[in-house]
């Protein structure tokens, strides 16, 4: 088993700081001993960026080749790479309010073979003609990125920015003429876009897509929406492959967080203090 910490502070910038820091522990069933400390800041990106490619394979359109990026901070380059790599996006539409932000990713995805890069100057622009748009801003608010007349048939929409109660990037309507699916429906209710939505608005959980319960993209020109928000079953499954690969490649290093005890029922003789008087 296995638990994260993670922070979300959008203003860390200001400090020199990450918006997400993390990590994790990943420990034995049978005796709790924990046996993997890792990193999961860069592990998230890694993570988010996989399950929405593994997503889009089922919702997005084959032939899906355009996607926008809107919001090109920390997380942009690995959604971008991942759509790339996995997914076959062979032009990327960029756009984030901060130009800077869109001129660092541009300089770290220069030379990507086959993957063309646009600086858009609004939503509008970048949207207009894409294929898959990803969401993956980072203030904590109801804010509306992406609004119902800007969607068109056949779209997928990978929205990634909203993971809290209060922080949302699609407007109502988006919803509301899309196919939504969602990691786990108690939790993206309180935590995704969805948020915003009636209790009944239906959505379905992608583990029964995975399990053919229910279909993936049903027309080329049905609208559907992956309202991720991060589940804990992919940092578990994310601390059991690093766990894997530190053990095949060699990387790592013990580290003495649990103290090797001669006699387990005698934790008190590890401070070394048997015989000597104790102040009350």
């Amino acid at each position: 088993y296995s638990f994260k910490y993670v922070n979300g502070h959008p203003k860390n910038h200001c400090v020199g700081l990450p918006t997400v820091m993390a990590f994790g522990v990943l420990a034995d069933v049978a005796t709790g001993l924990p046996v993997l400390l890792s990193e999961l800041t860069l592990t998230t990106a890694l993570r988010t960026a996989a399950t929405s490619v593994m997503v889009a394979r089922r919702l997005a359109r084959p032939d899906s080749r355009v996607m926008a990026l809107i919001g090109n901070g920390a997380q942009s380059e690995f959604q971008a790479l991942a759509f790339h790599h996995l997914l076959g996006i062979r032009e990327l539409r960029l756009y984030d309010i901060d130009p800077t932000a869109t001129a660092k990713l541009m300089r770290h995805l220069a030379g990507t073979p086959g993957l063309a890069l646009t600086a858009c100057t609004s939503v509008a622009d970048a949207v207009r003609g894409a294929d898959i748009v990803t969401t993956v801003t980072a203030d904590k608010t109801n804010a509306t990125i992406l609004t119902p007349d800007l969607v068109e048939p056949g779209m997928h929409i990978n929205g990634v920015g909203g993971d809290c109660p209060g922080k949302t990037e699609l407007h109502p309507g988006v919803l509301a003429q899309a196919r939504v699916v969602v990691e786990y429906e108690p939790q993206s209710r309180v935590e995704g876009d969805v948020q915003q939505m009636p209790a009944d608005f239906p959505v379905t959980e992608f583990w029964r897509v995975l399990a053919g319960q229910a279909p993936g993209r049903q027309s080329p020109e049905q609208v559907t929406v992956f309202d991720s928000v991060g589940f804990a079953l992919e940092d578990f499954s994310a601390l059991r492959l690093l766990r894997d690969l530190s053990q095949q490649l060699g990387l790592g290093a013990p580290l003495d967080l649990i103290p090797p005890l001669a006699d387990p029922k005698n934790l008190f003789a590890e401070l070394g203090l048997s015989g000597q008087r104790q102040a009350a």
